[in-house]
């Protein structure tokens, strides 16, 4: 059987047990329990009900009932109903009724029923009959609350997510490689190692960097603005709110507003401001300080952005999706004939730091185009999107990036490359992208004298060389478990002293340490010695410097690195151009 062939059958599997699953939870708990949605997802499936009285201590009883409904071979039987006729069979399914009345009138309803007594709306398909299920292994893995239609503005509904796989095997694989992905969970291991920290009276997704995550991103956009400097973007600095009169001209207040933090209410205030989602309108104002010409172009802008976006509170995870985030944001207005090179140099920037931060075998190539029979969210025509799109497939072509195509992915001004990577537990979410945007420099008349003295308007090309720092850090954090590579570690090297003699030794090697640049934090505490180096380990310092008698009396150190590596009695300046040589050679 061929692969997808193989997904696809396991994926109809997965679907039918979320039935199987929504008539046991019917079966024990009645009428009371309203039945929502129960799609299959990548490791099983989940079921969303409207019943309050659920716990953990429900799962092994519905799972029994699960494989009791399993083995007596119930069959799924499918049946196409008018509106009329499947409103009265779902007369006491709220979520059902309302899900009826956004199908079209010409789309025939389907439901299935489960044995005689359990029936759902369900466009299917499904397997004839409960004995193809009894092969598969699952387990209830939570229970967690989701909004219905995922809109906070509707009722929280209790979520059943089960594991779902063909044999037992493959369900015991799939635990343990998810027990061992918890503990490299950054909304774990983050705060644990003291890299970050959430305060419920602040917010969600407004999480407080800790020193040692805050130097962390530090050192990332020094090393970034440094290497953009190189390649030749002029550093801006521009605000983080304004009128909503900008984003009124970029287009954003009527395809993006929805995603804005907004100060002020149009009916009673004269000027409302906006908390700034992206750069891109600021920036602009930096080409059109003065009037261009061709020999302006390529301009390449690049700033470190703090941005805001306003998040559903349940879409907030850690680092990974926040409402205030810092970016690395830069935008390169070019000439037509400049696309393809200026493009080719954006990825390049971008493939670069994914190499240099260790990421780049574990990220895809994401094609994002626009969705035609969504029209409302996009600006301009369908010509015009298709034009761009086949400049952009044929620069990706040219290029040799192993991408794949999504529809409706697309910004509303231009289609875009999102470089995808996943979290420890397998979800999807972009840490780069580069976007063609070939409509609104118009809406800023941002004309340039072409060679023939034409007033024309450049291509802009979108793009983050980095991305998010706060979600680069929560992918290093994982990628790494904790133990991020000595040139981007906020401490390099812990210092401690074995007796109260030494302290003064331990100092002395500190303030060396420091002079040459090595990041280090000083240990001289009344604790022994043991104690120190297992709280170091712990916070995954690189490597201790460890000082006792024998070492003060010949000017000599003891190092302990995290690999295990020991080594006596080597000179100080030994070990720091060990350092040195270290940091350097990650380029």
């Amino acid at each position: 059987m061929e692969k997808n062939e193989k997904l696809e059958k396991m994926k109809m599997c997965r679907h039918s047990l979320s039935h199987v699953l929504a008539k046991a939870v019917k079966s024990i708990y009645g009428d009371s329990v309203k039945l929502a949605i129960g799609p299959a997802i990548e490791d099983g499936f989940y079921y969303d009900f409207d019943y309050p009285q659920f716990s953990q201590d429900d799962f092994g009883k519905i799972e029994a009932k699960m494989k009791e409904i399993i083995n007596k071979n119930e069959e799924f039987k499918r049946v196409e109903l008018s509106k009329e006729e499947a409103k009265k069979l779902f007369k006491n399914e709220p979520y059902k009724l309302q899900l009826i009345d956004e199908i079209p009138d010409n789309e025939v309803i389907s439901c299935y029923y489960l044995g005689d007594d359990f029936v759902d709306l369900c466009r299917g398909p499904h397997v004839e009959n409960t004995s193809k299920l009894q092969s598969y292994a699952f387990k209830i893995n939570k229970l967690s609350g989701a909004y219905w239609k995922g809109s906070e503005k509707n009722k929280m509904l209790q979520r059943f997510y089960v594991y779902a796989f063909p044999d037992k095997k493959q369900l015991s694989e799939h635990i343990a490689k998810i027990e061992e992905a918890k503990k490299r969970d950054h909304n774990k291991l983050g705060r644990e190692l003291e890299f970050f920290t959430t305060v419920d009276y602040i917010g969600q997704g407004l999480p407080i960097m800790l020193p040692r995550g805050a130097k962390t991103i530090q050192i990332l956009q020094r090393f970034v603005e440094d290497e953009e400097e190189r390649r030749g973007y002029l550093l801006t600095k521009t605000p983080f709110l304004s009128k909503n009169d900008l984003f009124k001209i970029s287009g954003h207040w009527d395809h993006y507003k929805e995603s804005m933090f907004v100060l002020g209410d149009e009916n009673k205030d004269k000027e409302i401001f906006c908390l700034r989602p992206m750069t891109c309108p600021f920036q602009y104002q930096v080409y059109l300080n003065k009037p261009r010409s061709y020999k302006d172009l390529p301009m390449r802008l690049g700033e470190t952005s703090t941005l805001f976006r306003k998040e559903a509170s349940g879409e907030c995870h850690g680092l990974i999706r926040v409402r205030q985030f810092t970016i690395s944001e830069g935008h390169l207005m070019v000439r037509p004939d400049q696309l393809e090179e200026e493009f080719k140099g954006c990825l390049d920037l971008a493939t670069y730091m994914l190499k240099i931060l260790g990421l780049y075998e574990d990220v895809t190539f994401r094609f994002s185009k626009w969705d035609e029979n969504n029209k409302e969210k996009y600006i301009g025509s369908k010509e015009e999107w298709e034009k761009v799109q086949g400049e952009m497939r044929k620069i990706l072509t040219d290029l040799k990036v192993d991408f794949y195509e999504a529809d409706g992915e697309a910004a509303f001004y231009g289609p875009k490359l999102d470089i995808q990577i996943k979290n420890v537990f397998g979800k999807e979410d972009t840490i780069i992208t580069i976007q063609i945007d070939f409509q609104i420099a118009e809406r800023f008349n941002m004309y340039y004298t072409d060679t023939d003295g034409q007033k024309k308007l450049p291509y802009i090309i979108h793009r983050t060389s980095l991305g998010c720092y706060e979600r680069t850090l929560a992918y290093l954090i994982e990628k790494y478990a904790g133990a991020l590579p000595l040139w981007m570690s906020a401490e390099q090297v812990r210092v401690m002293n074995i007796t109260d003699d030494t302290e003064d030794y331990a100092e002395e090697i500190s303030k060396k340490l420091n002079q040459f640049g090595i990041r280090n934090k000083l240990d001289v505490r009344n604790e022994k010695i043991g104690y120190k180096i297992r709280e170091a380990a712990n916070y995954k310092v690189p490597y201790m410097i460890i000082v006792g008698n024998e070492e003060k009396a010949n000017n000599l150190i003891s190092i302990r690195g995290r690999g295990n590596e020991n080594l006596s009695n080597i000179k100080l300046e030994d070990f720091i151009s060990r350092l040195k040589t270290e940091i350097s050679n990650f380029k």
